[in-house]
């Protein structure tokens, strides 16, 4: 599935995300860097949640749902959304960004990026699955990156 890549200037893979990204703190998506998109890729889709929650929430929590990203972002700053973007309802039941905010202990978020050869015609009250449904059969690529956060 194509070289796609995932970064961010703030975290190393694997690495703790800064607390100024956490939802108790200032609630700001991270900075994050895309590159190596496949050619013919229409749009970029985001999930960002927290399988770790499965005990304390009895659910994989989700923290950011962000569809129709330009193939082209190359960027996406520091608590932005890019322009022509979708943001979907997180599990907070708020749209947008949710920070890392384990209630029990260290958690690991990941960072689901797929590179898809179409734009998905979904509201922002679409839910995850709904995502997955919409992109099946339209994959060019995905890339993963992971970070830590603790109480």
């Amino acid at each position: 599935m194509g070289g796609l890549e995932l970064t961010s200037p703030a975290f190393e893979a694997g690495g703790r995300i800064p607390e100024e990204h956490g939802y108790a703190d200032a609630n700001v998506s991270p900075p994050l860097t895309v590159e190596n998109v496949p050619d013919g890729t229409a749009s970029l889709l985001l999930i960002v949640d927290d399988p770790d929650a499965r005990e304390p929430a009895g659910k994989v929590w989700d923290h950011w749902l962000l569809w129709n990203i330009p193939p082209d972002v190359g960027e996406l700053s520091a608590g932005t959304t890019p322009e022509g973007a979708v943001e979907g309802q997180n599990d907070f039941g708020e749209t947008g960004w949710g920070g890392p905010n384990p209630p029990d202990s260290e958690h690991t978020y990941r960072f689901l990026l797929y590179a898809l050869d179409t734009t998905l015609g979904l509201d922002p009250s679409a839910t995850k699955d709904d995502l997955y449904d919409a992109a099946e059969g339209h994959l060019l690529g995905k890339a993963k990156l992971t970070g830590t956060f603790a109480p």
